[in-house]
Order: C-alpha cells, then sequence, then structure tokens
C-alpha cells in the first residue's frame, strides 16, 4: 500500500510540475510599415533597409504630405516626419506618439565666398533666400534673427522660394546674398560652386540660444501599433539604432547604400553625412529637447505646432 500512495504521490507531482509550467503560446509574426523622407531621415536607416527581412517594409517619399494620410489610414505604423508635424498630427488624432528623434540640426547659411559670419552687423543688410516656409527653417530662422534683434523687411530681407534649387539660383545671381540650406543640399551647392562656403551653422546658434539642440525629424508610431505590438516597435527600435551609428561610423559605405535606394547621389552623401547630425534619441533625453524645441515654436507661432504643446501622452 505505501508503494502504492509513494507512486501516486510521486505521479502527483510530476502532473502537478507539467501543469505549472508558463504555456508558450505561438505568436504570429509582425511586419512594420515604415515610411520615411528621401533626406537625412532616410540616410540613418538604410542599413537597417539593407538588412531587413520579413520584418519591416520601407517607402521613402519626397514631401510630408504623402506620409499624413497613409498614418491616418493605418497604411503605415512608423513614420519618420518633421519634428514640428509631429506634434500638429498628435494634436489633430491623438493617434501617434513619438518613439525617437532622429534629425537634429541640418541647416546651414551658405554664401559666396568664406567669409564666416561673427556677428549681428554681418547680417545686416543681407537678403537672404530660403524654402520651407511654414514648417522648421522659417521657424529657426525667425527665432535666431529675434535672438540678433534683426527685423525682417528692415534689417535683414527674408525671401522664400518653392525649393532649394531656386534658393541656390539666387545666390549665384545675387552673390552679394545668402540662401539658408539643409543637410545635404548645403553640400550639393557646395560641390557644385567652388565660390561657396559655409558660413554659419545655425545648428550651433540655436543651441546657443536655447541649451537644447535645433530638431529636425522625428519618429512616430501609432499608439494602436504601440498597444499591440510594442515588442516588436522595440525591437525596431534597437536595430534603427545600430543603423545610426554605422552610417555614423561608416560614412563611405553608407553612402553607398543611399544612392542605392535613390535618396541621394553617393558623392554627395557621403560629404553630407557629417553635417546631417544623424542620431537615435530616446526616452528623457528625446522627451526634454522636443519640449524646448515646441516651446520654441510656440512663441512664435501656436500653429506651428497644432495650438497647443502636447503633454507626457505624446512620448513613448
Amino acid at each position: 500500500m505505501k508503494k502504492y500512495i509513494a507512486v501516486l504521490l510521486s505521479l502527483f507531482i510530476v502532473l502537478f510540475c507539467a501543469s505549472a509550467q508558463p504555456v508558450v503560446e505561438e505568436t504570429e509574426a509582425v511586419t512594420l510599415n515604415v515610411a520615411a523622407l528621401k533626406g537625412p531621415t532616410a540616410m540613418g536607416m538604410v542599413k537597417l533597409m539593407e538588412d531587413t527581412g520579413d520584418e519591416y517594409t520601407f517607402s521613402l517619399e519626397g514631401s510630408p504630405d504623402a506620409i499624413v494620410p497613409l498614418l491616418a489610414k493605418g497604411e503605415l505604423d512608423i513614420a519618420a516626419v518633421p519634428a514640428n508635424l509631429a506634434s500638429i498630427i498628435y494634436n489633430n488624432t491623438k493617434n501617434v506618439e513619438v518613439i525617437a528623434v532622429n534629425t537634429l540640426g541640418v541647416l546651414y547659411l551658405v554664401g559666396n565666398g568664406s567669409e564666416e559670419i561673427k556677428s549681428r552687423e554681418d547680417l545686416l543688410g543681407k537678403t537672404i533666400y530660403s524654402a520651407g516656409k511654414g514648417s522648421t527653417p522659417e521657424y529657426a530662422l525667425e527665432s535666431i534673427l529675434s535672438y540678433l534683434s534683426l527685423e525682417d523687411g528692415k534689417d535683414v530681407f527674408v525671401e522664400w522660394k518653392s525649393e532649394h534649387a531656386e534658393c541656390v539660383a539666387s545666390l549665384i545671381s545675387d552673390p552679394d546674398s545668402i540662401a539658408m540650406l539643409p543637410q545635404p543640399f548645403a553640400t550639393s551647392a557646395l560641390m557644385q560652386n567652388k565660390d561657396f562656403s559655409i558660413i554659419l551653422d545655425l545648428n550651433g546658434l540655436w543651441e546657443d540660444i536655447t541649451g537644447s539642440p535645433l530638431i529636425t525629424g522625428c519618429l512616430v508610431a501609432r499608439k494602436d501599433v504601440l498597444e499591440n505590438h510594442e515588442e516588436a516597435v522595440l525591437s525596431f527600435l534597437s536595430s534603427y539604432s545600430e543603423s545610426v551609428d554605422w552610417v555614423n561610423a561608416n560614412n563611405a559605405e553608407a553612402a553607398v547604400l543611399i544612392e542605392k535606394y535613390g535618396i541621394i547621389k553617393a558623392q554627395i552623401a557621403e560629404k553630407a553625412l557629417p553635417y546631417c547630425n544623424i542620431v537615435c534619441m530616446r526616452g528623457e533625453e528625446m522627451k526634454k529637447a522636443l519640449t524646448v524645441y515646441y516651446n520654441s515654436l510656440y512663441s512664435l507661432n501656436p500653429k506651428s505646432v497644432g495650438g497647443s504643446i502636447p503633454g507626457e501622452e505624446l512620448y513613448f
């Protein structure tokens, strides 16, 4: 009898231990649809684009206008967008969160000759050609002119163009003028005309003014994607961060991939990459930098961030 009871007890223990083991459920593979703009926001992704399998699909667009409706329709899970547009989308939909800052300042003043702008007086009377009205270039320039006590239309004369190529053409026809250009267009202009040079790094000046870096772009994800596939998004961020590190450390090899994916010619990309400030900034650092950026923009024009500054709920 004792032997029988001992056998039953052993069998019970085995069955109990087996039933106590966690049930491992099979999870369906997730493919995230990712979009970026043809510029620095996509340049940091090229290694990830090259190495990915079925985890992601990538699309590259020429304008944010092509990305926003795809996000709204749920056809995109993650998108690289201008930083101020992330706030506007959030205020209009409440359906995105910022998961990383991916590009810091990329704005430079380009002029004829090599004389750098070192003081307010160096800008007096100058015509500044720029594209990007209604986005980061306009708000960054307004902040800097205000800081330098320069009034547009009186002390300086800002002329807005529809494309960066028009700014370069204006600079050629008006040698005493200045063009505000983002990377990689600034590098492209310098390569086309040996008389051109970067005469002011606006990103450094912005940081001197605000104590925080100028931000160009960020990555947003739909809230429902974060709720249902958080691990997949975290995996993407880890892989994206590795891609950014590789691109920044291997400019020549990265430039080849940048041309392969139709972003910009390798020759230009290699020279521009050191000035593109491609990053993967997350967590508190991301939140702090964006908060300063949004406050600066809001003080100039509330509409630039969608009418109000988002709170904690914007940040992943």
